[in-house]
């Protein structure tokens, strides 16, 4: 699961790395030569989509959504337990959201042909693809990630289960810090 983490962290970090190429060399352009590339906006718009969308999945593998914690760890293990699969469950339903209300934005982008109403004129169905395709990668996760926490908690691992769906405490976040620091 870590190089598929990796992996998408990077592909959006180059994606954001050319944005920021290609805003930098539009802003030159402009006040150099008085020449626009046009669409450095509408770009940036499909790229921030895309990787914001991408961040949702890396944030829940990696167990980075902000939660409110300063009670949990003071709870019983079996009702920290009962919060985490909760907290599961409300990702997974958020996916459900997601793939629910955006589809009908492809389909509709499908039927009528959509044009970004932008000098480049792009087809909307291929950053909308993409855009989608990350959204239900996060669906997918979360499916997978709420049966894993149920699965869990059914079969009495509430230690794993806490562990594994729990917030991060400071502790463990300064070790995961110090773990990259370390790797880099």
């Amino acid at each position: 699961m870590q190089f598929i983490i990796r992996y998408v962290s990077w592909t959006f970090g180059l994606m954001l790395l050319g944005l920021s190429l290609f805003v930098s060399l539009e802003t030159l352009s402009r006040k150099l030569f008085n020449f626009s590339f046009q669409g450095a906006d509408e770009l940036g718009g499909y790229v921030l989509a895309i990787c914001g969308s991408l961040a949702f999945t890396i944030a829940l593998v990696e167990r980075g959504h902000i939660r409110i914690d300063f009670l949990h760890e003071k709870l019983p293990a079996r009702v920290q337990a009962v919060l985490n699969v909760l907290a599961a469950l409300c990702m997974f339903a958020f996916g459900v959201f997601f793939v629910r209300y955006c589809y009908p934005v492809i389909r509709d982008t499908l039927e009528y042909g959509s044009t970004a109403a932008t000098p480049w004129a792009t087809p909307l169905i291929y950053p909308q693809s993409l855009w989608f395709a990350a959204l239900c990668a996060f669906f997918v996760t979360a499916v997978l990630w709420a049966g894993y926490a149920l699965y869990l908690l059914f079969s009495g691992q509430i230690e794993k289960l806490n562990a594994n769906f729990g917030p991060k405490g400071v502790s463990e976040e300064l070790k995961d810090e110090l773990a990259d620091l370390q790797g880099r």
